[in-house]
């Protein structure tokens, strides 16, 4: 059996931050210690326009030497948007993130934001399943 995006999301609350295109990264980068998460889908007049993330910090803000509390969120975004829906499988998931060298996936279905799952979701749900597969195939062999 494959193991989806929408298997991890069961066990996720679903709650996806996110931060308008014109908050300056200064209010994205608290709003994410606040919650303690490693990235933001970003909002330009209601509809997602992309993501910012912690990479996108270093990268866009601490090397160009930009000020947080002056540059805007719209400005240093990763935009478009590379997502995944439930049906995504795991590997598949994992494999464009690796790919493409990202940590956070948006998870979309039917045009709606549905979670997002990251590149420590999935190591954390495959690790879960080799225990249980070990654990089976352990129950099966000693059982005889």
């Amino acid at each position: 059996m494959v193991s989806t995006v929408a298997e991890i999301l069961q066990e996720k609350s679903g709650d996806v931050k996110k931060i308008d295109g014109d908050a300056t990264v200064l209010d994205a980068v608290r709003t994410m210690v606040d919650a303690n998460i490693g990235a933001l889908l970003v909002t330009v007049e209601g509809d997602i326009a992309g993501i910012f993330t912690e990479r996108d910090y270093l990268r866009r803000m601490a090397v160009e030497g930009r000020q947080a509390e002056d540059t805007l969120v719209r400005d240093v975004m990763t935009s478009p948007l590379v997502y995944v829906t439930p049906e995504t499988s795991v590997d598949e998931s994992m494999a464009l993130m690796t790919d493409r060298r990202i940590r956070h996936l948006p998870v979309a279905d039917g045009g709606a934001i549905v979670g997002m799952v990251s590149i420590g979701d999935l190591v954390k749900f495959q690790s879960k399943q080799q225990s249980f597969q070990i654990q089976y195939l352990t129950d099966y062999i000693t059982a005889r």
